[in-house]
């Protein structure tokens, strides 16, 4: 095997085992406590707990990045995940009051806000950059095999064992992860600024560049309405009960569609030559997942709603090719930290604020209106990043990109 492919797959299994023990104690807390509650305000508490930590912490992680080695901190952030399985193991053994939970995963979301721009600004700096739309490929398939494996395991799981044997196993998956950030190479390239006073005094630095891209800010927003608005995962545990009365495997199921989708498109994108519009086809497949979003809403049926969250995965794969490939190939490597803290906080806060919206407005509005008005909004924003920023629409191919200027 290539030393590079060596290098690809040893990176991308830690990010990938740190992801697997995230999906399946989401997949796990949300079935306990809608088990334990019946509360959809509850469900949107494991998402909104969640989403605080990337708010308050975004500027810190990303200046404590650029002047850290971006291994040991991945390493670091990974082990304290495994840990966190082992506290909701004794959460759960003892039935501790919710609060409880809600706390373990407010330190989950510390340790993700530190984890997400450790591990992705690494990438470039430890893999060749012509490598890295392969490594992006590869990386998202992994990802989302880790997203198929999470669910789907806790979905079988929750019939056999009780949730502590499932949380102890995440703990299992974070501190193998740990170890092997631990074997990966020194990364190359700019020296990691020591300089505490001036990080902090330029954190600005990561916000500013992202705003002043005509490229990388839309694709960003397109992201961040499309999942804050049109994600269905939290809602997923209300599905699976109150609409399509599946049982636990049946949950299972619907949690990993999405990611097989998104590990099929993956293997199929590998062959396709590379987008000569990357920028239209951003906006297009966003577009698309609106639509796929307002469909499932509507479905009553639990194999149309398999084959609709397979598609929403598939679409979700090409955006998240195109957008990890552009931020790596316009962020310069100084700044590499900052951008991706600020990055994650469009990504994760829309991911775990979505989960949050989701809950509180299936609350207030049900849950099926929730979840077609969602996939509305997320057209209606596909058509303003359209008008308001003409450079997504004639962006080249990724790979004619280069750095941007801080």
């Amino acid at each position: 095997m290539p030393d590079v492919l060596r290098l690809i797959l040893r990176i991308v299994g830690a990010r990938s085992l740190n992801s697997i023990g995230r999906a399946m104690i989401n997949a796990t807390v949300g079935w306990e406590l809608y088990e334990r509650t019946h509360s959809t305000l509850v469900i949107g508490a494991v998402g909104a707990v969640q989403v605080l930590p990337v708010i308050a912490l975004f500027v810190p992680a990303g200046a404590l990045v650029d002047r850290s080695d971006r291994r040991n901190l991945s390493a670091i952030a990974a082990t304290v995940t495994g840990l966190i399985g082992v506290g909701l193991g004794i959460a759960s053994f003892f039935d501790a009051p919710v609060p409880v939970y809600l706390g373990l995963l407010v330190t989950l979301g510390c340790m993700t806000v530190l984890h997400a721009p450790a591990s992705s600004s690494l990438i470039p700096l430890i893999v060749p950059r012509d490598a890295l739309v392969r490594t992006n490929r590869i990386n998202s398939s992994f990802q989302e095999t880790a997203q198929i494996g999470g669910p789907a395991l806790a979905g079988l799981a929750l019939i056999f064992f009780q949730y502590y044997v499932i949380y102890a196993f995440v703990a299992l998956t974070g501190i193998t992860a740990g170890l092997l950030y631990r074997t990966l190479p020194e990364p190359r390239g700019v020296p990691p600024d020591t300089n505490a006073v001036a990080a902090r005094k330029d954190w600005r630095v990561g916000l500013r560049f992202i705003f002043n891209s005509p490229l990388l800010l839309p694709a960003l927003t397109l992201d961040m309405f499309a999942v804050l608005f049109a994600g269905v995962t939290q809602l997923l545990p209300v599905i699976a009960t109150d609409v399509l009365g599946v049982g636990p495997l049946g949950y299972g199921v619907l949690r990993a569609s999405q990611s097989i989708g998104a590990v099929g498109m993956a293997t199929f994108g590998g062959r396709l030559t590379n987008w000569k519009r990357p920028g239209r086809v951003l906006l297009i497949v966003v577009a698309l997942f609106g639509a796929v979003t307002i469909a499932f809403g509507l479905s009553r049926s639990f194999p149309l709603s398999v084959f609709l969250l397979v598609a929403m995965g598939a679409l979700d794969n090409i955006s998240v090719v195109i957008r990890l490939t552009l931020e790596q190939m316009v962020v310069p490597d100084r700044i590499r930290g900052r951008v991706s803290a600020v990055h994650y906080v469009f990504i994760g806060m829309s991911n775990e604020l979505g989960g949050a919206e989701s809950g509180v407005a299936a609350y207030f509005l049900g849950t099926i209106p929730a979840i077609v008005a969602g996939g509305a909004v997320a057209i209606a924003v596909v058509g303003f990043v359209a008008v308001k920023w003409r450079a997504l629409v004639t962006m080249p191919p990724l790979e004619e990109l280069q750095p941007a200027h801080e």
